[in-house]
This record gives C-alpha cells, structure tokens and sequence, in this order.
C-alpha cells in the first residue's frame, strides 16, 4: 500500500512546478479600461487556452481611468472595467499605488490626451511601459514622454498593432529592392479631441513607417470630406503615402514599390504579433521600435493637420517639431 504522502507527491509537484511558473511570469498592469484592447489582451494574455495566446506574463491589475468627455469611452469603461475585474484582476485607486505592484505597464487609455499625466504617474515605479496608440494626444505631449523616458531612465514603448500585421511586405522587401516609395490605407474616422490623424488614421501611418523606415521631411496633405491623402518625401527622395478613408471600404494595405518588383500586403490584422512584441519588450527593456521613430510618425500626422489648416501647403516635419518645443 503507498503511504498517503506518496500518492500526494505528483500533486505537490505538480503544484510546485505551476507556482513557480507563476512567479516567474511579468506581472501586469493596465491603465485605461475605455477600449476593446483590455479583452483583446485579457484573452491572449491570460488564458492559455486561447489559441493565439503569448505565454510570458498575467495581466493581475488595472486603473479603470476614462475620459468623460470622449463617448468611446464613457460609453464603455464600466463594460470594460466589470470584465476585468470577473477575469480575476485587481482594481486600485491610484496609478501610483497600482505601479509599485506590478512588473510593468500598459497604457491602453483610448484618449490619448491622459497619456503624459499617466505615464508621468509611473514614472517612481521605473517599471518598463507600453503605451497604446496614440503615444500621446499630442505632438508637444509626445516629446514630453520622450523627455521623461529618458530623464528617468524608463523603458516605454508605443506602436498600432498595424505594424505587426500578419501580412506585412516587411519580409518581401530584400527581394523587390531598395524602396523608391509605398502606399498605405486604412480607416481614418476622426474624433475632435485629437489632431486628425492621431485617433484613427495611426493605424495606416504606423504602417507606412513599417515599411519606410524614419527620415521624412516634409508632408502635404489633401482633404475631404470622405478622404485624406498625405504624401511625405523623405530626406533620400523616396515618397510615402497614407491614404485614410471615412467611406467605402474600411479595410487596410500597403503597397511597396521597389527597384526590382513590388509588394503587397497588410491587410489582416492579428493582436498575437503586437502582444509578442511588448512581451519581449518587457523582458528584455529595449524598445522594437525606436521612441525618435514614434516621434516622427507623430510629427508627420501633426505635419498633415498643417498641411489642411494651410490649405494643403508643404510643411516641414522640422518646422512643426519646432513649434511643438523640440530642441534643435
């Protein structure tokens, strides 16, 4: 007969080997519980049987945050917010006092003004964060957290999940040749607390840059009532073009024109990729995309609001970091 602590021994194990698992996990935290990420996230984050789940980490606290003036999310926050919690996570009432017990964070806040306030509100924990598109609702608030990342010494990093689309050109770029120009396309519905762009039509802009890479220098823009085309040349002569719609179709694709052939792609989307990325990132504190990258991309957006307030003049991607308080 086995003594009554044998049988329990695979048990005991067992238990072990998950605890310890557990604790080797990134503790999670989320700020801004407005937008459908928190159960995209939930899902792939937290529940292993989730077929596109990223192993690595728990998301286990939240600030529910939510911007009553925005009805994306006064509409929502509570919804999302009473998900979180059935999920097992736990509310605080502070950003700092959630901060200080996690490993990292996630700013998913569908305003991107609170952004700076938010991660100004991390910064004593010195925990790496990841902050939802937009980085800011801003372009000034944007070289802010950039300035404070770096006065800090704090790990952040910010991107649309459009730049890991499933079906990027990225991999079919060595064989078409060097990059003479592309184009991009995607919903672009405005919001008017935010610079054109900055709510929706980051998504294509994030995957023009995939593409393109940083460089640009001056961006034009032409706009209706339906459509925006901004075309940016970057300081080697190549072209890129984001095209945002507000009818028709509302999906997304980039075409890359290179010297040998031409690529096409980014038209599906998947949260797996983006989810792998800032796992990685949390492990590991350096960013897949460079914070002077995100900047730009901002600055080409804020670049293109210029562009329409001038009436479709050429602005430099230089005057409007200027004017938003870069240093030279």
């Amino acid at each position: 007969m086995k003594r009554p602590f044998a049988r329990l021994l695979p048990l005991v194990c067992a238990a072990l080997v998950l605890t310890a698992a557990r604790a080797a996990e990134i503790r999670i935290g989320m700020i801004g519980l407005d937008t459908s990420h928190v159960v995209q996230y939930l899902n792939l984050v937290n529940d292993p049987k989730h077929k596109d789940h990223v192993p690595g980490g728990r998301i286990v606290a939240a600030f529910k945050g939510g911007s009553p003036d925005v009805e994306a999310s006064r509409s929502r926050v509570d919804g999302f917010t009473k998900t979180a919690v059935e999920r097992g996570v736990k509310m605080y009432d502070s950003i700092e006092e959630m901060s200080r017990n996690v490993d990292a964070i996630i700013v998913l806040s569908v305003d991107g003004r609170p952004h700076l306030d938010q991660f100004r509100r991390t910064l004593a924990a010195k925990k790496p964060v990841f902050i939802d598109k937009p980085i800011a609702g801003s372009l000034r608030d944007a070289l802010e957290i950039a300035r404070l990342a770096r006065q800090h010494n704090v790990p952040v990093f910010s991107t649309s999940s459009l730049r890991y689309s499933p079906d990027s050109p990225l991999p079919q770029l060595e064989k078409i040749g060097p990059v003479a120009a592309a184009f991009s396309y995607g919903p672009a519905e405005t919001e008017p607390h935010h610079p054109d762009l900055f709510w929706y039509g980051i998504h294509a802009v994030e995957a023009l840059y995939a593409v393109m890479g940083p460089g640009c220098v001056r961006v034009v823009r032409t706009h209706t009532e339906k459509t925006d085309v901004v075309t940016g040349v970057w300081s080697d002569g190549r072209v890129g073009t984001m095209q945002g719609n507000r009818a028709g179709r509302a999906g997304y694709g980039v075409t890359v024109i290179g010297a040998k052939g031409v690529a096409k792609g980014g038209e599906k989307t998947s949260y797996k990729p983006l989810v792998e990325a800032y796992m990685n990132f949390f492990q590991t504190g350096v960013s897949p995309v460079p914070l002077e990258t995100t900047i730009e991309l901002h600055a080409f957006m804020e670049a293109a609001d210029e562009s329409k307030r001038r009436g479709g003049a050429p602005v430099t991607i230089a005057e409007v970091m200027k004017l938003a308080g870069a240093k030279p």
